[in-house]
């Protein structure tokens, strides 16, 4: 049982096939809908969000774990995870305050078991996700796909399309 207080989305697919720009156009349609809207990106990299030169870079490096930062305009908390480990979309949501939020999308952890839309892009010659992932509730290609009946196929290259199954479909909103 994963640690969601909201609706959760996941957006599945093989690295390129364009994740982050759908979410980009996403999340704004979303919004115009007055859904307050938060996300979980899964990174694959050793990433940094701050950087040699700012305090906050060196209190992490001195030892500080974790750090947050903060303004009249934004939060952040840095948090190195020891021993390193690959995260699991659960711990994350024990960490994320999901109090203002009606829908939280999450892109990556495509292993876990919560619903997802499968992007996918069949010249890019990886295979779909869903014969292994009963966690699929639709699928959006650039290209027509034979899949079964109850998988809604939507457009990949039309995000008003998939916001508006995300708010009918996956929310039931009218």
């Amino acid at each position: 049982m994963l640690h969601a207080t909201i609706p959760l989305l996941g957006f599945a697919a093989f690295s390129g096939v364009g994740k982050t720009t759908l979410l980009t156009q996403l999340i704004p349609l979303l919004k115009q809908h007055g859904l307050r809207v938060g996300l979980i990106k899964h990174g694959h990299h050793d990433f940094e969000i701050d950087y040699p030169g700012k305090d906050s870079h060196r209190l992490r490096m001195a030892g500080a774990s974790p750090v947050m930062i903060v303004s009249s305009k934004r939060r952040a908390i840095i948090t190195e995870i020891t021993p390193e480990q690959q995260p699991s979309l659960d711990e994350q949501l024990r960490h994320f305050d999901q109090s203002q939020l009606d829908l939280l999308l999450v892109e990556g952890f495509k292993s876990e078991a919560f619903p997802k839309i499968e992007l996918h892009r069949p010249a890019l010659g990886q295979p779909l996700l869903y014969p292994d992932d009963s966690h699929i509730i639709a699928i959006a290609s650039d290209c027509p796909l034979q899949i079964p009946k109850h998988l809604p196929l939507l457009d990949l290259n039309q995000a008003d399309s998939i916001a508006d199954f995300i708010l009918k479909q996956f929310l039931g909103r009218h």
